[in-house]
This record gives structure tokens, C-alpha cells and sequence, in this order.
């Protein structure tokens, strides 16, 4: 009987998927039965060939990220994340719709959630510190950076240690420049990876593995700027917002909206100041965003 072994999926290429054992990368084939296989997600494979082998099995996962793809459908981006890192800065505009959506994807996946204001050498704004300190309030951890200056990453490397993270944020926020910063011989890793797995230049725009200098693992993602709000209900995107969680018990309707429901404790601690109305109204905003098949 041929040895199952277990090992580590750091990337994909093309229609093999690059995984690690024992130090060692080899491209691999799936079984037709299994479901869609991510970065992160731990396996058991055989050795098919001298140099190539055939992933059996997909180990349970501690959570999983996943975004929109076609007929309704979603399909994983990273699997045993630990924490999703919301990258953004003053330019591009800052969008807090999008952060607020990110946020509210990992209250309902089992993943911490933490942000990264990028480019603060460039001068912040009344109106961003006060949302900043709304997200500071519900407990959300905030790292100021500089990928350009610098200032900053030594202590968002060391929030980085000894855990599996990713970075997301729209496009030009720099997440780009940040990941370089982290594991400065990221070009070469990638390159390796190609090279041992026979397979070119590795050109791939899905997530890949790296290890970091100080521990832990970072996935970067960078063809995956936006994952949406695959598979919420109305109810996960209401529980997504965290400050929402211990008042949704306490509306006079278990089915509340949150709209213009009678008795809705959310929306009367909004308007009463317990809690923070903008935040309120980019819910209702993303409610509107919602496929109509989840509301």
C-alpha cells in the first residue's frame, strides 16, 4: 500500500498545486472527488511519480476564506487562516464600506481580523481617526505604517509571528510594497517554488504560502483584492458587525431586519448614540449589496 504523507499546500501552478513536506516541494494532482483544494490547507498525498504526487485527502480545516465565482458558487481563497490584516490608506480613498465588509466575512469564518493604515506619511484626516477610534472601541487592533518610510513594521512583523495571516484591501493600498517589506526575498521563494516543481515562471496570480524570517506564515493573495460577501445570509452580514452581536437578541422580532422593524434594538442604539451610526448605515448599504437569494 502506498504511504500516505502528510504536507502543506503553498501554492498553485497552472493545473498542479505546488506542496511542502519534510522541506521539500512537490507539484501535485488532485483526486477528481475532492473539493476544491486552497492555500493553507493542510493534506495527505501519495507520491504518484519519482518527482510529483496525488493529493488523497484534504485534512479539516480551522477555517477557511472564500470569494463569489460562477453560478452563485463560492470557492476558497485560504484555508487555517488565523488572521486577515485590512490594508488601506488615505489614497486611494479610504473605503470603510469595503473594510466593514471584510470584517464582517471574518465574524462568520472563524478568523481575527486586524487593520493596517498604510501611507501614514501622508496627512490623515479628522474624519479617518474618528472612524479609526470606532474600530480601536470594538476592540479591533490598528498597526500605522509606512511601507514607503518604513515606520511602523517592525511592530506589524511581530503581530505577524507565529500564526498563519493575510493581507486584503482594494487595490492600491500598497499591500503590494507591504508584503515585500515582510519577507524581503520574495521574489526568490517564488522562484524556487517554480523551479522545483518543473513548472517555469511561476506566474500565478492565486494565493501562495511564505514562510516568515520570525515565524509564522503570510498568505499573499494578490489576484483576490475583493471577496465579498459569498455566502452571508442577511443574518451572518448583521452579526458580522461586531458591536450588533449582543443587542440582536434583545429586538422585539427574532427575524428583525434591522431596517425599519419595530422593537429593532440595533438600529434604537444607533440613533441613541450607543453605538456608531456610520457604521449603521454602511450595514444597510452592504444589506443592499447582498445577492437576493441571501435576503
Amino acid at each position: 500500500m502506498t504511504e500516505l504523507l502528510e504536507g502543506l499546500v503553498i501554492a498553485h501552478l497552472g493545473q498542479g498545486i505546488a506542496v511542502e513536506h519534510d522541506d521539500k516541494i512537490v507539484l501535485c494532482q488532485t483526486l477528481r472527488r475532492l473539493e476544491t483544494v486552497a492555500v493553507g490547507d493542510k493534506v495527505l498525498w501519495t507520491l504518484s511519480s519519482p518527482d510529483q504526487g496525488r493529493i488523497e485527502e484534504i485534512l479539516p480545516r480551522r477555517s477557511v476564506l472564500v470569494r463569489p465565482s460562477r453560478n452563485s458558487k463560492t470557492r476558497p481563497v485560504a484555508a487555517n487562516l488565523d488572521t486577515v490584516f485590512v490594508v488601506f490608506a488615505v489614497e486611494p480613498h479610504c473605503d470603510f464600506l469595503l473594510i466593514d465588509q471584510y470584517l464582517a466575512v471574518c465574524e462568520n469564518h472563524n478568523i481575527a481580523a486586524a487593520l493596517v493604515l498604510n501611507k501614514t506619511d501622508l496627512p490623515q484626516t479628522d474624519l479617518i481617526e474618528k472612524e479609526l477610534q470606532d474600530y480601536k472601541t470594538l476592540g479591533y487592533p490598528l498597526y500605522r505604517v509606512s511601507a514607503w518610510s518604513a515606520s511602523g513594521l517592525d511592530e506589524l512583523k511581530c503581530a505577524l509571528k507565529d500564526q498563519v495571516s493575510m493581507l486584503a484591501g482594494q487595490s492600491g493600498v500598497g499591500k503590494s510594497s507591504l508584503t515585500n517589506a515582510i519577507i524581503p526575498d520574495k521574489d526568490l521563494k517564488t522562484n524556487t517554488v517554480s523551479a522545483t516543481t518543473k513548472h517555469g515562471r511561476h506566474t500565478t496570480t492565486a494565493a501562495t504560502l511564505y514562510h516568515l524570517p520570525d515565524g509564522g506564515d503570510l498568505i499573499d493573495s494578490p489576484g483576490v483584492a475583493i471577496f465579498g460577501l459569498a455566502g452571508l445570509s442577511e443574518r451572518q452580514l448583521a452579526y458580522g458587525y461586531r458591536e450588533f452581536q449582543p443587542l440582536m437578541d434583545n429586538c422585539r422580532f427574532h427575524n428583525c431586519r434591522h431596517l425599519h422593524d419595530q422593537g429593532c434594538a440595533v438600529r434604537a442604539a444607533a440613533e441613541n448614540g450607543g453605538i456608531s451610526m456610520t457604521r449603521y448605515q454602511r450595514f444597510l448599504k452592504l444589506r443592499e449589496k447582498m445577492p437576493t437569494s441571501y435576503v
